[in-house]
C-alpha cells in the first residue's frame, strides 16, 4: 500500500510540474482536477464463471426435492421431484412426524395398494368379526389363521347356504314363539282383510300392519268394498286350478261306419298307399276342396307317414279330420274348444293328435273315438305344441306360451316337468333338431334361442339388429337346415350344425307375409320350398337355385297354412282364412 501511496504521490508532483509551465495558475480562480482511473488487478474473463455456478445451482435445485412448505414454484419440477420421498425428520403437516395417512403403522410407512371399495370393505368387516382377512399383496390371508380353517375362509358378504337356512329357521321359530304368546284369534277376522288380524297375518314388512300403524276405524263403505275384493279374490284363487275354459267335449262321426268288415278302424292306412318314385313336382290343377268350417282355417297335418288323412284346426271352434285316399268326405269333427283352435300336431303313429286354442286348453285326442284323453292349461294361450319325435318320449308335451315360457309336461301324470323361460315376447314355434336332442324357438322378441331338451338353459342366441319375427320354421328332410318365415318378407336359411349359422347364400323372396304367420314347408325330396301368403297364393321355389318356380292362386285372403303329401309326389294341400282347405 506505502507503494502505491508513493507512486500515486510521484505521479502527481509530474502533473503539476507541466501545467505550471504551460498555464500559469491564476490567482483568482483554481478549477478542480480529474484523475485516470487505475486497476492493479489484472483482467479475467468471469463469463464462463458465472454460467457454471448459476448450471451448477440449477442441478442443485433439480435434485433436490420440492419443499412441501413453499406456496410457489419458479421453475418447472421433474417427475423425480415430485415423487421423491419427503426429506428431514418430521412431517410438516404432522405434529408426530408420521403423514397423515400412514399413522395405522408404527413404522410411518405403508406399501400403497388399489383395492375396490367393496372388496376393502368386505376384508374390513371380515377381520373385524372373524379375525382374518384376505392379504392385498397375494392369495394368502393374515390374521387368526384357526379362524380361516373353521369358517372354511368365508367372509360377511359370502354366508353359505346352510348358515342361511339356519337363520331362516331360527326367524320362524321366534315368529312361532310370538304366535303362540298372542291370544285367539276367530278365524272369520284372519278372512275378513278389514280387521287387524287379516292386515298382521298378510304382512308383507316388519313395520307393515302392526297395531299402531292401523287407522283408527274404517267407514261402512270401505268395509263393504273390502268385503266385496276379498270375496271376488276368493273367487280368482277357486277358479285358478281350472285356468282355461271349460267346455263340454263333443264329437261327431261322419263316415258310413267306424270299422270295415275286417274290422279295421276306419283310420287304418290303406295297404297299397305307398311313394312311387322319390321325385316330386310341383302340382298345376285343383283336385278337390274341403269346406266344412265356417270360419277360416289356421292349420293342416296330413297322417303322419301316409297321408291318407288330413287334420285341420278351424277357427270355428272345431277341429275336423278329412279323407284323402278315398271319399274326400269328413270323417270326424273335434269339438271341445270354446275359442278358435291355434295349433294341433298328430303323435308319430297318428292314433292320437294336440290341440292347442286361444281358450287356453291344450287337449289331447284319441283320433279314432274323439275322445279326450286329458286337457293341459297355465292359464296362458298355448300358441304352439309339439309331441317329443322320440318313439319312447310320445308322452312328453312342450307348448310354447303367451307368457314367453316354454312349458314342458309328462301326459302320463299331468305334472309340468320342466320350464324354459328365456324369452322376451310370446314363443311361436319350436322345432326339434340333432336327433331330437336339441329344440329351436323362435319369439316375438325376434329372436332364435337354441335348447338342450330337458334343461332350460339357451345354448345358442341368435338375435341380430336386422332380424324380424319369425312365426313359423320347417325342417329340411336332410335335417341339416332351417327353413325360417321371416316377416320381412323372406324365407331365411339356418344351419342346424353347432354354430347355428344363417346361410347367407339361401334366401326366398318374392311373396308378402308381412303381418301374417304364414307357414312354410319343404317337398319330401327337399327339391322344393312352399309358402303362402297373404294375397292368397302359394309360391314354390327351387332349394338349389332359390329362384321361384311357381305360383298358384289358391284362395281369397290368406293362404295360411301350405302341406306337401308324404308319399304322393306331386300333390299338395293348402289352408286359408276363407275357410276352404285345396287339394292341388
Amino acid at each position: 500500500m506505502d507503494l502505491l501511496r508513493a507512486y500515486s504521490d510521484q505521479n502527481d508532483d509530474d502533473l503539476d510540474d507541466v501545467a505550471e509551465v504551460q498555464n500559469p495558475p491564476s490567482p483568482e480562480s483554481s478549477s478542480p482536477r480529474l484523475l485516470a482511473a487505475k486497476s492493479a488487478a489484472p483482467k479475467v474473463d468471469d463469463t464462463m464463471l458465472a454460467l457454471t455456478v448459476a448450471g451448477a445451482a440449477h442441478r442443485r435445485d433439480l435434485s433436490k426435492p420440492i419443499d412441501p412448505t413453499q406456496h410457489l414454484v419458479a421453475f418447472n419440477p421433474t417427475y423425480d421431484q415430485l415423487w421423491a420421498p419427503i426429506q428431514g425428520p418430521s412431517h410438516p403437516y404432522a405434529k408426530d412426524g408420521i403423514a397423515q395417512g400412514m399413522r395405522n403403522h408404527q413404522l410411518g410407512f405403508v406399501e400403497d395398494a388399489a383395492i375396490e371399495p367393496f372388496v376393502f370393505d368386505e376384508q374390513y368387516n371380515t377381520f373385524h368379526k372373524y379375525g382374518y382377512a384376505a392379504d392385498p399383496s397375494g392369495s394368502n390371508f393374515v390374521g387368526d389363521l384357526d379362524t380361516l380353517k373353521q369358517k372354511d375362509a368365508i367372509s360377511v358378504y359370502n354366508i353359505p347356504q346352510h348358515e342361511q337356512k339356519k337363520r331362516k329357521l331360527e326367524k320362524k321359530k321366534e315368529s312361532a314363539e310370538n304366535d303362540d304368546g298372542e291370544i285367539e284369534i276367530d278365524p272369520a277376522e284372519v278372512d275378513n282383510p278389514s280387521t287387524d288380524a287379516w292386515l298382521r297375518k298378510n304382512r308383507k314388512s316388519p313395520w307393515a300392519g302392526t297395531k299402531e300403524g292401523v287407522q283408527a276405524e274404517l267407514t261402512e263403505e270401505q268395509k263393504k268394498y273390502a268385503e266385496e275384493y276379498a270375496k271376488k279374490k276368493g273367487e280368482e284363487r277357486g277358479n285358478a286350478g281350472e285356468k282355461g275354459e271349460i267346455v263340454a267335449d263333443k264329437t261327431a262321426f261322419h263316415g258310413k261306419e267306424e270299422r270295415d268288415y275286417q274290422g279295421r278302424s276306419w283310420i287304418a292306412p290303406p295297404k297299397d298307399a305307398k311313394a312311387s318314385n322319390d321325385h316330386c313336382y310341383i302340382p298345376k290343377r285343383l283336385v278337390h276342396t274341403w269346406s266344412g268350417h265356417t270360419k277360416g282355417v289356421s292349420a293342416i297335418r296330413f297322417f303322419p307317414k301316409h297321408g291318407h288323412l288330413i287334420l285341420s284346426a278351424g277357427m270355428d271352434t272345431k277341429v275336423k279330420i278329412w279323407d284323402v285316399f278315398n271319399t274326400g268326405r269328413c270323417m270326424r269333427t273335434y269339438m271341445g274348444h270354446s275359442k278358435a283352435v291355434r295349433d294341433i300336431c298328430f303323435s308319430n303313429d297318428g292314433t292320437k293328435f294336440l290341440s292347442a286354442g286361444y281358450d287356453k286348453n291344450i287337449k289331447y285326442w284319441d283320433t279314432e273315438t274323439g275322445q279326450v284323453i286329458s286337457t293341459f292349461s297355465t292359464g296362458k294361450v298355448p300358441y304352439v305344441v309339439k309331441l317329443n319325435p322320440d318313439e319312447d318320449k310320445q308322452n312328453i308335451l312342450l307348448a310354447g306360451m303367451s307368457d314367453k315360457k316354454i312349458v314342458q309336461w309328462d301326459m302320463n301324470t299331468g305334472q309340468i316337468t320342466q320350464e324354459y323361460d328365456q324369452h322376451l315376447g310370446a314363443v311361436n314355434t319350436i322345432t326339434f333338431v340333432d336327433n331330437n336332442r336339441r329344440f329351436v324357438t323362435s319369439s316375438d322378441d325376434k329372436s332364435l334361442r337354441v335348447w338342450e331338451f330337458g334343461i332350460p338353459v339357451v345354448i345358442k342366441y341368435i338375435s341380430e339388429p336386422h332380424m324380424h319375427s319369425m312365426p313359423s320354421i320347417s325342417l329340411h328332410p336332410n335335417s341339416n337346415w332351417l327353413a325360417a318365415q321371416s316377416m320381412d318378407n323372406q324365407i331365411l336359411i339356418y344351419s342346424t350344425r353347432e354354430k347355428f349359422q344363417l346361410n347367407k347364400k339361401k334366401r326366398f323372396a318374392g311373396h308378402v307375409v308381412a303381418g301374417y304367420a304364414c307357414q312354410v314347408n319343404f317337398s319330401p325330396d327337399g327339391r322344393f320350398v312352399m309358402s303362402g301368403d297373404g294375397e292368397g297364393r302359394c309360391w314354390f321355389w327351387d332349394w338349389k337355385t332359390c329362384k321361384v318356380f311357381r305360383t298358384l292362386k289358391c284362395h281369397e285372403g290368406v293362404c295360411i297354412g301350405c302341406q306337401w303329401h308324404p308319399l304322393e309326389q306331386s300333390k299338395v294341400a293348402t289352408c286359408g282364412w276363407d275357410g276352404l282347405i285345396k287339394y292341388w
